[in-house]
């Protein structure tokens, strides 16, 4: 009878003072950052000299003019790098093609990778370039239909602009907020939509800066004409749609054929590398080899040409 008495005023002194710890007046749950608002993180000292010398190492990039990728590739590919770290990263990737060469136990093999290295750059910006403009394209009906929207609920072209900036998905949204800022700056709205569209390479966006241009010259409902305009970019997307489908078989044949060769090569030298040996120890092979590297840049071209449909 006792423990059970014990038990029990265990129990509710227990539940007592979890309730009272429950509903006490706390502080707010606030984040770190808000608590400590002065707060910063440190960095360590190889950070800080790792900064300062790429700080130094931009100054003079600066002073000299020098460009690995030009800054408005790298804008229109939506990398935020400085010409400084293109430039490491670019010395650390010839180093690295050296090593490689001397580990594979070849230092022509290193030295030609490390020629090659500055020019992997220009290709992955390129790469990235041509993916930001299909993304543009790609994206734009979807952005007619919100500044038509936009424009329906009461808001000014720019406004409209920049509602749809903030709804849209990258690369959209940063080529809308430059346009908004350099017209809030002082240019022509015409000016700065054609300059886009010259970036992007969009022949879509330069109906829509002449509609949006010719609705300010004779005016009427603006709302409307980006519609139709929308309409029509539409049809002619299900158009590119079809014409990429029937060249895919095209493209794929073009890719097989050019690899065809290098495959057969590297085949053979696994198979049987004394085979391939006179081919890159002969006066004779190496001729061979650039009158096929000759050919097959003729053909890749050419057959480049046959499958590249223009709208």
């Amino acid at each position: 009878m006792e423990a059970v008495i014990l038990g029990s005023a265990l129990i509710l002194g227990a539940g007592t003072t979890g309730a009272v710890l429950a509903l006490r007046p706390g502080h707010p749950s606030l984040p770190a950052s808000r608590r400590r608002p002065t707060t910063t993180d440190r960095e360590s000292a190889l950070g800080r000299a790792a900064t300062g010398m790429t700080d130094r190492l931009q100054e003079w990039v600066t002073s000299h003019r020098i460009r690995i990728v030009s800054q408005d590739s790298l804008e229109l590919a939506g990398l935020h790098i400085r010409q400084a770290d293109l430039l490491l990263l670019v010395l650390g990737g010839a180093a690295l093609a050296i090593v490689l060469g001397l580990v594979a136990g070849s230092l022509g093999l290193g030295l030609l990778l490390a020629i090659i290295a500055p020019l992997v750059p220009h290709v992955v910006v390129r790469f990235r370039i041509s993916s930001r403009r299909k993304k543009f394209d790609a994206q734009l009906g979807d952005s007619l239909h919100l500044l038509s929207g936009g424009l329906r609920a009461g808001h000014s072209i720019l406004r409209a602009i920049d509602a749809a900036a903030a709804e849209s998905p990258e690369p959209t949204a940063q080529q809308m907020r430059r346009i908004v800022q350099e017209t809030s700056l002082g240019r022509d709205l015409l000016a700065s939509l054609e300059d886009t569209a010259t970036k992007m390479a969009s022949q879509d966006f330069v109906w829509v800066a002449q509609a949006i241009q010719i609705n300010r010259e004779v005016g009427g409902n603006l709302a409307d004409v980006l519609d139709q305009v929308n309409e029509t970019i539409r049809e002619r997307s299900e158009i590119k749609g079809h014409i990429s489908a029937l060249a895919a078989e095209g493209k794929m044949s073009a890719y097989i054929l050019m690899a065809l060769p290098v495959g057969i090569v590297v085949m053979l030298m696994m198979i049987n590398p004394e085979y391939m040996t006179p081919m890159f120890t002969n006066p004779l092979g190496w001729a061979m080899i650039a009158a096929s590297a000759i050919l097959m840049t003729i053909g890749g071209l050419w057959l480049r040409k046959i499958i590249a449909i223009k709208f």
